[in-house]
């Protein structure tokens, strides 16, 4: 989230900043530790050995981006955001579509109306899989194991995308994109659309979510976004003061290969103000191939030594049978996808907010 082209944010924005009611915004996360698997997966997804190695992007992306407003008068802002993800191991891109700004890159306007956007940005389908998990897609031992190993980040990473978010009525609100393939004469090809409906009480929230993605189109960076899949997702969180319970259904339905139905649950719990813990368990079955099916479980545990500066340590375990290759770290190459058999894996680092 974080950081610029520092020419363009002191010749570009100073001076909005000083003739108009404005505000614009530079932060980030930098997150470093280490990891552990007893079984690393190779590119053909055999088990090549045990790994220990540096990690980034533990518990939450390393990112840096800039995020900004301006007050049209009459309730009406102009908005917009620019993301990176960065690697602090190398200071390279990493989780992102490969891009510089790979992330996040769009403008919009919100208001008493809701907001539209305008650009690359996560889909309604990956925010509702968000609220919902038990771990909050903390990158190892998480409901995203499952999504990265049936489509990697077709969903995630939306390019020419315009999107709609309701405002909230009646403890309802929805948002709806579409992605357009820009491919002369085809405009079906590349196509993605998404939709979500989510109830928030406050207490009870209950979230519903798909994802129609076509193949093809002009879309062409480092990690493809364009592979054909449908995904759908029903949630619901119950909140009891620091404790929150989850529970959560997905279906990734691959064109051509895999249907994997994925049933997870777990908590969150704030034992003291400075001390988190929570844990989750997803069971997954591919409905083409019932032999293609895996278990995953893991727990961590977060220490807040400021609101900025998180120590954690996260241990998960993942058994897979048949074809099924779920593995325990998305952030990590070697952990991304799993083996046959059980894989034991424990990491731990640092986290910063700024």
């Amino acid at each position: 989230m974080k950081r610029s082209i520092l020419a363009v944010a002191v010749l570009g924005v100073l001076p909005v900043i000083s003739h108009a009611q404005s505000s614009v915004t530079l932060y980030g996360i930098v997150d470093a530790g280490v990891l552990y698997t007893s079984k690393t997966a190779n590119a053909a997804g055999q088990n090549i050995g045990k790994t220990f190695a540096f990690s980034d992007s533990g518990v939450a992306p390393s990112i840096f981006g800039i995020s900004g407003k301006e007050d049209l008068g009459g309730g009406l802002q102009a908005v917009f955001k620019i993301e990176n993800g960065f690697s602090p191991a190398n200071g390279g891109l990493n989780l992102s579509n490969g891009n510089f700004f790979g992330r996040q890159a769009y403008v919009g306007l919100s208001g008493n109306f809701g907001q539209i956007k305008a650009g690359l940005q996560f889909s309604p389908f990956v925010y509702a899989l968000y609220e919902n998990d038990a771990r909050g897609f903390a990158n190892f031992g998480d409901v995203q194991s499952f999504y990265g190993g049936s489509v990697l980040t077709t969903g995630v990473y939306n390019s020419n995308a315009i999107s709609y978010t309701t405002p909230k009525i009646a403890n309802l609100e929805g948002n709806v994109m579409l992605a357009l393939g820009g491919k002369a004469g085809d405009f079906q090809a590349g196509r993605q659309y998404s939709a979500s409906l989510k109830y928030d009480d406050g207490t009870l929230m209950v979230n519903s979510a798909i994802y129609d993605g076509n193949s093809g189109g002009t879309v062409n960076t480092p990690i493809p976004s364009t592979v054909a899949f449908v995904g759908r997702m029903l949630g619901a969180t119950y909140r009891f003061d620091s404790l929150s319970v989850h529970a959560v259904f997905v279906n990734f339905k691959v064109a051509g290969s895999t249907n994997n139905y994925v049933y997870g649950g777990g908590i969150d719990y704030f034992v003291l103000p400075q001390l988190e813990l929570n844990g989750g368990v997803w069971v997954s079955s591919d409905r083409n191939h019932t032999e293609n099916h895996s278990l995953l479980t893991a727990i961590g545990a977060e220490y807040f030594l400021t609101k900025r500066t998180t120590l954690y340590t996260q241990v998960g375990v993942v058994n897979n049978h048949g074809a099924a290759n779920t593995g325990l770290s998305v952030s990590y190459p070697g952990a991304f996808l799993g083996v046959q058999g059980t894989t034991v894996g424990l990491n731990a680092g640092i986290r910063h907010i700024f």
